[in-house]
């Protein structure tokens, strides 16, 4: 579905913008999609994950605790919460096998660092 491991990221950062705007859309301000066929660099995606995690964190905050124009899931914030747990888990699986197969495993240590929940 997507070319590169790079564009996988990409989609990550996107689903997460399209979400704000939908259910926060001030909170989507200043964040950018990328384009379909764009390639982005390391650090620009270094940078736009960071955005929008921070984004997609305050909205579930805010969501949590009632605020107004904070829209999760009709069936609740807990739900909301495990899809994006769900779908980001899922790519997560898809750009390490993608390494792997291209060639380019990812280490011992960062395989099991992934799982290290104390240092996330």
């Amino acid at each position: 579905m997507y070319s590169t491991v790079a564009r996988q990221f990409a989609h990550l950062h996107n689903v997460r913008v399209w979400h704000l705007e939908k259910r926060a859309r001030n909170l989507a301000e200043g964040l950018r999609c990328f384009e379909t066929k764009e390639e982005p660099t390391r650090a620009e995606l270094k940078k736009h994950l960071q955005a929008s995690a921070e984004r997609v964190e305050r909205f579930l905050e805010e969501a949590a605790l009632g605020a107004p124009k904070r829209r999760p899931f009709k069936r609740g914030i807990a739900v909301t919460l495990a899809y994006f747990v769900a779908h980001e888990s899922h790519h997560r699986g898809n750009i390490l096998l993608t390494l792997r197969l291209c060639g380019h495993p990812v280490d011992q240590a960062t395989r099991y660092a992934i799982w290290d929940w104390d240092r996330v």
